[in-house]
């Protein structure tokens, strides 16, 4: 069996126990049931105007894909997206600025219960809708992949491993050609769900290494800086030596490593990426539709790739101004869409959600509260 074929049969089960016992399931909408039938072309609904989002930087391939599909489908809506990075990206949305938002992480239960005023009295909702194996990347020249622990690559972050040829790094890797090369570790300068997905994963899996909390602001003074995921990567391009964490899609030129998973040094995939996600548990006690996910990283099954980023849409329960709220539940029911989720992974390498995930935010679509709808239209 192969490892995709694994995953989805582990969501099938683990996703299929998960929904049962949250409140308000005829509201949420099983797979199968008549308002999850796929509309008709006839009854397409029609979407025009201009449109803003922003957030996560780790979306952006993804986000131009799918902003490419829907306009095809859509050729009267006219939509922006700007990679401001996470934090920004729901401070933005939180202020009403935007559309929507994407963040690396989902909203804070603070966050959550701040976003009444943008949302006209409804909530915000996060909304999984991009899976990415976040890769250590670095430029060594001649090496295209290491095998390096969550220790180690905490220790290169911390600056207590300097150099190339350090003992940890050999030890791990006996035929590769290690230089006596200086390490410049690299790490975003801005708000990032990036970096708090990597910490996250450092400090429950190193937290020896590294005992800081999780968090999207670099914690230590250590290596260079840079902004956003082309900064960090275009920094360790010209760096030799430069190592840095970053969504994988933005890496294919650069060398990266395997990281260990209980006894065995396993290679980012969208697939192994998905795994994690597939037997990780939602967060409990959020908004109804509402799909955060507590990711297990301390995962020791070969098939699994723990070091990965979830990445959310964030939008609104309810829109009083009816034009961005037709727009918002369109646009993501095409992204969770197959040929959305087909889209982002032929752009971006992402990993393409479960179909019990898809059906999960398609009823959250659906459910989106468009003010002064017309009885019939709400009943649908």
């Amino acid at each position: 069996m192969s490892t995709s074929q694994y995953t989805r049969l582990v969501s099938a089960a683990t996703v299929g126990a998960l929904v049962l016992p949250v409140a308000g399931c005829a509201a949420i909408g099983l797979p199968g049931s008549e308002a999850d039938a796929a509309p008709t072309a006839a009854a397409r609904v029609v979407v025009s105007g201009s449109f803003q989002g922003a957030g996560a930087s780790s979306q952006e391939s993804a986000m131009e894909a799918w902003i490419t599909g829907f306009q095809e489908q859509h050729p009267e809506a006219d939509i922006s997206y700007d990679p401001v990075g996470s934090g920004d990206g729901r401070e933005a949305f939180l202020a009403g600025g935007t559309a929507f938002g994407a963040s690396d992480v989902a909203l804070s239960d603070e966050e959550m219960a701040a976003s009444g005023p943008a949302c006209d009295g409804g909530n915000a909702i996060d909304l999984p809708v991009y899976i990415s194996p976040i890769a250590v990347a670095f430029n060594l020249d001649g090496v295209e992949q290491l095998n390096l622990s969550s220790d180690v690559i905490a220790k290169i972050f911390t600056g207590q491993i300097t150099r190339w040829n350090d003992p940890a790094i050999v030890a791990a890797n006996p035929e590769a050609k290690l230089p006596a090369l200086g390490i410049t570790p690299v790490h975003r300068s801005d708000d990032s769900g990036t970096t708090e997905n990597f910490t996250d994963y450092l400090h429950a899996t190193a937290s020896e290494a590294w005992p800081h909390t999780p968090d999207g602001i670099w914690p230590l003074p250590e290596g260079f800086a840079a902004e956003g995921t082309g900064g960090v990567t275009d920094t360790v391009r010209s760096t030799p030596g430069g190592i840095t964490y970053a969504d994988a899609s933005r890496t294919t030129d650069l060398g990266r490593a395997a990281i260990l998973v209980g006894d065995e040094y396993v290679p980012y995939s969208a697939d192994a990426a998905a795994a994690v996600v597939d037997v990780s548990p939602r967060i409990e006690n959020r908004y109804e539709h509402d799909l955060a996910f507590s990711l297990d990283r301390t995962i020791d099954k070969p098939f699994a790739y723990p070091m990965v980023l979830v990445s959310y849409l964030v939008v609104c329960s309810r829109y009083d101004d009816r034009a961005k709220g037709t727009f918002v539940k369109e646009f993501v029911d095409y992204v969770a869409s197959t040929e959305g989720q087909e889209r982002a992974a032929e752009a971006a390498g992402s990993a393409v959600i479960s179909p019990d995930v898809q059906d999960w935010i398609g009823a959250a679509a659906k459910a989106i509260y468009l003010t002064q709808e017309r009885p019939e239209e709400q009943a649908g």
